[in-house]
């Protein structure tokens, strides 16, 4: 055998060796951007989360009850208002169907990323669905991820949502040590619907996209009366069925209002 020959072979592995590297470089890289991207939407989580636990400590619950709510519903709009119900003594059907209610949305959310999440194995895919929230959702369906790998979206979807759950649960830990410390007039509740806020322009890149979102804002504004939070359900319906019937009616696809070429 010539020299070459007996080389080839270690050539060829130290190439795979050397590719491996590359690619877990890549995805590392995009776990850590998911982690920095997620990081100024903290200050919207950290008030929502020290309402979470004042408001457990001001319904006499016991610090370990109101973490394993935390933990469990790992949904900070659903569990404030199983609280809010529980303080009202509502029947157990009654908190159970609302807090399913306000959490629809996350059916919307899983419809989006099952293609990318289907290929996982079931018990991968259980706890990536557990850590989806509002945040991660906003931020993975940004333009530049969707232009990006599979692994390398989910490796910034893991970024993204582990910070999030990380920073979640902190919040609450630290309302819950504070109490009923907080004033009022800090009114901390208003600095959630900004943190949103300023996460939806982030993603409204065209027309279309601000259309549904006045459609669907514009339907949470005139609904919000309704009970059990069917406002929201609905006014989430209402932006789906806009984009989906708006590019029809000015006569193009939803591929032409994004910039891409019919097929």
């Amino acid at each position: 055998m010539l020299p070459k020959e007996r080389n080839l072979p270690f050539l060829v592995e130290n190439f795979l060796e050397y590719q491996l590297a590359m690619q877990i470089r890549d995805y590392r890289s995009q776990f850590w951007q998911g982690v920095r991207d997620l990081m100024p939407l903290v200050s919207g989580v950290l008030p929502f989360g020290l309402i979470v636990g004042a408001n457990g400590v001001a319904l006499d619950m016991s610090p370990e009850l109101i973490m394993g709510m935390t933990v469990m519903f790992f949904a900070g709009s659903a569990q404030l208002a199983a609280m809010q119900l529980i303080q009202e003594n509502a029947a157990f059907v009654v908190i159970v169907l609302t807090t399913i209610v306000i959490n629809l949305r996350f059916a919307i959310y899983s419809a989006t990323f099952a293609p990318l999440f289907y290929p996982l194995k079931k018990r991968y895919r259980l706890p990536v669905a557990y850590i989806l929230s509002d945040q991660a959702y906003g931020l993975c369906i940004a333009p530049d991820q969707q232009q990006r790998s599979d692994a390398e979206r989910i490796s910034y979807y893991l970024g993204t949502a582990l910070a999030l759950w990380v920073s979640w649960v902190l919040s609450v830990l630290l309302g819950i040590a504070v109490g009923a410390s907080i004033p009022p007039e800090w009114m901390l509740g208003f600095t959630i619907p900004l943190a949103f806020l300023a996460m939806l322009m982030s993603t409204i890149t065209n027309r279309l996209l601000l259309i549904v979102a006045v459609v669907s804002g514009l339907a949470a504004i005139f609904l919000q009366g309704l009970p059990y939070n069917l406002g929201f359900v609905l006014a989430v319906v209402f932006g789906v069925v806009a984009g989906l019937i708006l590019p029809r009616i000015a006569g193009r696809s939803f591929n032409s209002v994004m910039g891409r070429p019919h097929e």
